[in-house]
């Protein structure tokens, strides 16, 4: 009796001109009998699913090589297939406008320069430009509910999104010192040009900052520890209020009652609090001109001392803060920044700015389970001090990388509510003083990436500049005039070297105009 392989073969076509064609039935009957004949089930064909095959409702996998694909490559497969589908919805979504702004030809018309305006009644609280219907990312959520948006960047993002819905100025731009000193004008001063060090190389020649080997606090009384943090209130938290009555109690409570020995963030947020409310009580009152007696000198010199000490401590506890997501963290790399800004230490301060910039992305975008809404309003103003001193840096120093916070900064929220002075009307004031350098720094980084762009800026195009320079100072004037009564300034040659304002801090307005 033959085996069973030889009957299969012979069912198989013959190498011939005139092969024989077997019935597919013949075929499907041998594979069959075979199956009831053999202990074992046989190895499928090829062609046509055997009995496995056929119970498991599978397609036949003869020839075939085996899947080598593990959990990781099925991971991303769906991964970039959701990712596929989510590009598809921001095609639907967002469809580019052929123009956000354009100029009027006669500057004595109303400007119709379609920017943001400089104080919005509403904002859109939403993080993601692309996607302005996407609640906040998640980890764990599924990417079907909780959309994820991409991060920004000047490549993968549409020009007229980044450069008018956002108002971002290029770390490029020239209208920088050392810009400046290449223009031609100053080829008559050869001195300039021949022994001139650049920025970045002068601070990178500088000696580090030193610090104690042994951990030291100074002693400090009750009255002193007061007129610190009032200090700090009435500086810091004015121009960036982002520090909480709540917040300032409890570093009250901890300096008095003896600074813990364990390195926390609290302990970090509360020596920061001091170092700076030291750094306010050097720097209170002094303008040009100013003399200063014997006695007060060698007072402010003593409390400089003091800060450094406090600082010094901050910087031997750091590691808590760069491994720690929140508020608190994000509000301790501010203050560090703020407080190598005191010490003109630029490139430092510009090193913590990232630092927190970067967490104020990350927490914007992926907000804690445990969040309250103070720290949410927190972490927005923060944001928008992070936003004004970043783009101070960018404004002097040329080429310095960004941290890419400017990208969504037409999304973000003002400052809203917040308690961050016990006297109502002192509040008051520094939430619209607040609000003033915002949206300042929103029209000046405008003025720079119109006029001074490395390469769509109108500087250098004679036709064009006038018509941009009167639109823009007519944004400015606009700007101007919304002022409070407190921050009022006045422009122009004749008020140059006699200008005042109603109070201190409305003095640093025209000066960045």
């Amino acid at each position: 009796m033959p085996r069973q392989e030889d009957q299969v073969r012979a069912a198989r076509p013959r190498p011939s001109n005139q092969a024989q064609v077997v019935p597919d039935s013949r075929v499907r009957a041998i594979c069959r009998k075979q199956e009831k004949i053999n202990d074992v089930s046989p190895r499928c064909n090829g062609n046509t699913p055997c009995a496995s095959c056929s119970a498991s409702q599978q397609e036949c996998t003869y020839g075939s090589e085996a899947n080598s694909r593990g959990k990781s490559d099925l991971i991303l497969e769906g991964v970039l297939r959701v990712e596929k589908f989510l590009h598809e919805m921001k095609a639907t979504i967002v469809s580019p406008a052929a123009s956000s702004f354009h100029f009027s030809p006669n500057p004595s018309h109303d400007g119709v320069f379609k920017g943001a305006p400089p104080f919005t009644d509403s904002r859109p609280a939403v993080v993601s430009p692309a996607l302005r219907s996407a609640s906040r990312g998640s980890f764990s959520g599924s990417p079907l509910n909780e959309i994820h948006h991409p991060q920004r960047t000047p490549i993968s993002e549409p020009l007229y999104q980044n450069n008018y819905e956002n108002a971002v100025l290029d770390s490029m731009h020239t209208s920088t010192t050392e810009s400046i000193l290449q223009w031609p004008h100053f080829e008559a001063f050869p001195s300039m040009k021949d022994d001139y060090v650049s920025i970045f190389h002068l601070e990178q020649s500088r000696p580090v900052v030193k610090t104690r080997s042994t951990v030291m606090y100074p002693y400090v009384t009750a009255e002193e520890i007061d007129g610190i943090i009032e200090s700090f209130e009435l500086t810091i938290n004015f121009w960036y209020p982002t520090m909480s009555c709540g917040q300032l109690a409890q570093v009250r409570k901890l300096i008095s009652d003896g600074i813990p020995e364990e390195d926390s963030i609290l302990v970090c947020l509360a020596l920061l609090t001091m170092a700076l409310g030291c750094a306010g009580q050097v720097t209170a009152g002094l303008t040009t001109g100013t003399t200063l007696s014997e006695e007060e000198r060698k007072r402010r010199l003593a409390r400089r001392a003091m800060g450094d000490m406090y600082f010094d401590s901050v910087l031997k506890k750091l590691h808590v803060v760069h491994t720690n997501v929140g508020s608190t963290a994000t509000h301790c790399l501010f203050f560090t920044a703020m407080y190598f800004a005191f010490l003109r230490r630029p490139l430092q301060a510009w090193e913590y700015i990232n630092a927190a910039s970067a967490k104020c992305l990350l927490l914007l975008s992926y907000s804690p389970e445990s969040e309250s809404e103070e720290d949410q309003e927190r972490i927005r103003r923060i944001f928008w001090s992070c936003y004004i001193l970043e783009s101070d840096y960018l404004a002097e120093l040329n080429g310095l990388p960004q941290s890419g916070i400017a990208r969504i900064e037409s999304s973000t929220a003002l400052p809203g509510q917040y308690n961050t002075h016990r006297d109502s009307k002192v509040e008051e004031k520094s939430s619209l003083y607040f609000l003033a350098c915002i949206s300042m720094r929103r029209l000046l980084n405008r003025v720079h990436q119109l006029l001074y762009a490395r390469d769509t800026g109108t500087a250098l195009d004679h036709t064009r500049f006038p018509y941009v320079v009167a639109e823009l100072n007519h944004q400015l004037d606009e700007w101007r005039d919304v002022l409070p009564a407190a921050f009022k300034f006045e422009v122009g040659f004749n008020h140059i070297g006699n200008q005042s304002t109603p109070t201190e801090h409305g003095g640093f307005l025209p000066a960045g105009v």
